[in-house]
């Protein structure tokens, strides 16, 4: 009979890594855990106290940070399947998972179901020949050579981008190999797996080649199953059920999807949401359950494109999920910088982006560009992303993959700041107050139309303390709120006191934060 190795890649929620894995190794099956290297070491310990007498589990032996479309992800899940390899030599299956997936049939069904089918299941496409990918770069995440994170140093990314563009730096893909697209999400053969652990090791040319690749985890696995495994033996598919919006962002499922996941033809689905309890509960039962009959019927992914449609026709059972309250979820951070002065907050995020892993937007409330991704229209413009504020956040969430996230927001957007701290999400909030000469400000009415060319030098300075009023005004009804969790960093404060602040702000070391709050002229104008 089958033996199932899960291969579990996570980086939170320690509680629900301990729950699945206690779940999953109850019936025999087994699991190695990579703990991300950036989450918290108190999660990471843990998880190691919590499983230590389980047998069936074992961990990575080098814990790395891992970053989205980073080879780090690859890697990662390759010191999790050596770790599996080595600790259970009875494992017959390696199966991909991450700790938003849930198992939507009993342990049972999927024994039997793989030892009636005796292959690997991947999704395996023609990388430049289908249509895999939507949208972004194709050829050029070969072709060229990528050091750089697309969403912690966007501007980094595409200037090495187009800098070997310019001069040509174009790079052979390794001529033996035909490189190919799909899912992370796979389960292979205990054989498979043996093949490409022992590949990796022979060829370091292909290995040198996927490093520097962008988003190799669509790409390494697939390639080297097709390179490895006889085509008849592998079905180009995956196990788990996952489905995305109109908008590129993963669904979630709720409590009410339960009798539909159980009818779709897959053994897992992700994304489970955190807070569907009695999901949850119940999807974990019904892992160890026996004699569950499950009647096929998969209708799930033409079930939600006929719902989501009628919407777009003004048909539909329940209003658009933008319109309906709605929370950006309990288990988030976000992280509001206030500040009157752009560039400075501007310049304070850089700083972060450059020494953590927070993600997030600049000022997308007040700001009629700004850098956002393509979310199906929602941040088309200023009144709308402020009209489905809450969606549009959460869309930014799902898109950064990430429960932490960073914003800034003008001080005179009291009623929005209010809204978001009202959310049963954590929101904490860095006031960055600087100073205000009268020069700054003699620039700031013209910016503004308060003054032109030819306002009278007497006139601006009639203008001058009034502006200072106002713009003290608007932070001084903020700090009358009295808010919890809000911190503030000064123009006028020492380094220390500026470092404190950006340690309980962001919740890292005292060391990145007084990197952060030393930056040359971080208040200049």
């Amino acid at each position: 009979m089958s033996r199932i190795a899960f291969i579990l890649l996570c980086h939170k929620d320690p509680e629900a890594i301990i729950a699945q894995a206690q779940r999953l190794t109850a019936v025999g099956d087994y699991m190695a855990i990579h703990f991300d290297a950036r989450a918290k070491p108190e999660h990471y310990a843990a998880i190691r106290e919590a499983l230590a007498d389980n047998p069936n589990v074992a961990f990575a032996k080098k814990r790395i940070k891992c970053g989205w479309g980073e080879w780090s992800l690859v890697e990662a899940s390759l010191y999790a399947v050596e770790a599996a390899l080595d600790a259970f030599p009875r494992a017959t299956h390696f199966y991909m998972l991450s700790g938003d997936c849930m198992s939507v049939k009993s342990a049972e069904y999927a024994h039997d179901y793989l030892d009636r089918n005796d292959a690997d299941f991947i999704e395996s496409f023609d990388f430049f020949e289908s249509d895999w990918i939507k949208t972004g770069i194709k050829e050029e995440r070969l072709i060229y050579r990528h050091w750089f994170n697309e969403r912690n140093n966007k501007w980094l990314f595409y200037k090495s981008l187009e800098v070997q563009q310019r001069l040509g730096l174009t790079r052979p893909i390794p001529h033996d190999i035909q490189v190919m697209i799909g899912s992370q999400w796979w389960c292979l053969r205990r054989q498979t797996i043996e093949a490409i652990v022992a590949f990796t090791k022979a060829r370091k040319d292909v290995m040198k080649f996927f490093r520097t690749s962008w988003i190799p985890d669509e790409t390494f696995f697939q390639t080297l199953v097709r390179h490895l495994v006889p085509e008849v033996e592998i079905r180009t598919r995956t196990l788990t059920f996952l489905m995305f919006s109109d908008y590129g962002m993963p669904v979630n499922f709720y409590n009410d999807h339960y009798d539909m996941l159980l009818s779709q033809d897959f053994l897992f689905a992700r994304k489970i949401s955190p807070e569907a309890k009695e999901l949850r509960a119940r999807l974990g039962d019904l892992w160890a359950s026996e004699g569950v009959e499950f009647k096929i019927s998969g209708e799930g992914r033409n079930l939600y494109r006929f719902l989501a449609g009628r919407g777009r026709i003004g048909r539909r059972f329940a209003p658009r999920f933008w319109e309906a309250e709605s929370t950006l979820g309990r288990h988030r951070a976000l992280l509001v910088l206030v500040c009157k002065k752009w560039h400075v907050a501007k310049r304070v995020t850089e700083q972060i982006r450059n020494h953590t892993d927070i993600p997030g937007p600049d000022y997308i409330f007040d700001e009629e560009g700004g850098d956002l991704p393509d979310l199906g229209g929602i941040e088309s413009s200023k009144n709308k992303r402020a009209r489905h504020r809450r969606a549009l956040v959460r869309m930014l969430f799902d898109y950064y993959d990430s429960d932490k996230m960073m914003m800034c927001m003008d001080p005179s957007n009291l009623d929005l700041l209010l809204d978001f701290v009202s959310d049963r999400s954590s929101t904490r909030i860095l006031e960055i107050d600087c100073e205000f000469t009268d020069e700054y400000l003699i620039g700031h009415a013209k910016r503004t139309g308060l003054a032109g060319d030819h306002t009278t030098q007497e006139q601006l300075e009639r203008l001058v303390p009034t502006l200072r009023n106002d713009l003290h005004f608007e932070v001084d009804r903020i700090r009358d709120e009295s808010l919890d969790h809000y911190y503030t960093i000064k123009e006028t404060a020492s380094t220390e006191e500026n470092g404190n602040a950006l340690l309980q702000f962001l919740e890292v070391d005292i060391d990145t934060a007084l990197e952060i709050a030393e930056t040359e002229h971080l208040f200049a104008d």
